[in-house]
C-alpha cells in the first residue's frame, strides 16, 4: 500500500511485513495483521475484493510474525548518570536495591511477549463477514478483532454486524471491536461479548471541550462555567477533578492553553477506565 505524508506530501510504502515489523520494534503488547478497512457505503464487489485482500495480507502479516517475533529488539533506558538495555516493554531487573547490569538483564530478564490479533472484515455484508471470520480462524491467530465499523454507517446496523460476527468468533480467544465507541456503547457491547475495544473519542472530545462525567457531558468551553467553582465531576477521583474546578479548566481552553487539552485528556481517560472497571465489576 503507497500513501502520502500529511506532513511533508512524501511517498511511502507499507506492506504486511513492514507493518508487523515496525509494531514488534516497538514493542506492542497486542499487534494488528495488516488490513483494508472499507468505506461506507461500498458496493459487493468492492467489498468482496477488499475481503479477499485483507485475508492475504492476514496471512503473510502472521507468517512475518512467526518468523520474527522472537527479535524484538533490545532498548536503552537512561536512569541517572548510566544507561541500562533491557527487552522492549521490560524495564530493568531490580536485585538488592540495585539495577543489574545490561548483561545481567538481557541473560536473566523475562522474555517479551507479543500476541498477534487477525482482523474480520467484510463491509456490511453478513455472508462476508461469516466467511472472514471463519477464513481468518483458519489461519489461527492469538485474537480476532472486528474492523471495518464506524465508518459512518447507522449504530444500529453497527451492533446487527457485531451480534452477528460474533456468533462466529471463538469464545477461548480475546474479541476486540475496533473503532467503538462511547460510555454506554462500551457497556453495551461486553454485555454482546466483546473483550476489549479501543477509540479516538476520549482524546478527540477532550481536545474540543467536552468531558464525560457521571452527570452527562460537559462541554466546558460554555460561559456558564466561568465562574463555576465546582469540580468537573464530584463522582471522579482522578487529579483533575480532585484539583482543578470547572472555572479553572473553562479559563485554559478559553485561553487556548495546551494544558487544557492535558487535563481535558486525563480525566476523560480516566473516566474510561472507571467505566471498564465497573464493567469488570459487573462481570
Amino acid at each position: 500500500m503507497t500513501f502520502r505524508s500529511h506532513l511533508d506530501g512524501s511517498s511511502h510504502f507499507l506492506s504486511p511485513e513492514n507493518a508487523i515489523e515496525a509494531q514488534i520494534g516497538l514493542g506492542a503488547d497486542i499487534i494488528m495483521a495488516f488490513d483494508e478497512c472499507t468505506e461506507y457505503p461500498v458496493e459487493p464487489e468492492r467489498a468482496r475484493a477488499s475481503m479477499e485482500m485483507t485475508l492475504r495480507w492476514a496471512a503473510r502479516s502472521k507468517k512475518y510474525f512467526d518468523e520474527h517475533k522472537h527479535e524484538a529488539p533490545w532498548e536503552q533506558i537512561h536512569v541517572g548518570a548510566g544507561a541500562l538495555t533491557c527487552p522492549t516493554g521490560q524495564r530493568p531487573a531490580i536485585e538488592n536495591g540495585e539495577q543489574s547490569s545490561p548483561t545481567q538483564t538481557r541473560a536473566s530478564g523475562p522474555t517479551c511477549t507479543q500476541a498477534l490479533f487477525g482482523i474480520v472484515q467484510g463491509g456490511m455484508d453478513h455472508a462476508l463477514r461469516k466467511e472472514s471470520a471463519e477464513r481468518t480462524i483458519e489461519l489461527g491467530f492469538d485474537g480476532y478483532a472486528i474492523g471495518g465499523l464506524s465508518v459512518g454507517e447507522p449504530r444500529t446496523l453497527t451492533q446487527e454486524i457485531v451480534e452477528s460476527t460474533l456468533q462466529h468468533l471463538p469464545t477461548d480467544k480475546p474479541r476486540y471491536l475496533m473503532g467503538v465507541g462511547t460510555p454506554q456503547e462500551i457497556v453495551e457491547y461486553a454485555n454482546l461479548g466483546i473483550d476489549m475495544m479501543d477509540c479516538v473519542l476520549p482524546t478527540r472530545a477532550a481536545r474540543h471541550g467536552l468531558l464525560f462525567t457521571s452527570e452527562g457531558k460537559i462541554s466546558i468551553k460554555q460561559a456558564r462555567y466561568a465562574g463555576d467553582q465546582r469540580a468537573l465531576d464530584p463522582n471522579c477521583s482522578c487529579r483533575v477533578c480532585r484539583r482543578y474546578s470547572r472555572a479553572y479548566l473553562r479559563h485554559l481552553y478559553a485561553a487556548n492553553e495546551v494544558l487544557a487539552q492535558v487535563l481535558n485528556t486525563i480525566h476523560n481517560l480516566c473516566f474510561y477506565l472507571d467505566e471498564m472497571t465497573r464493567v469488570r465489576h459487573s462481570i
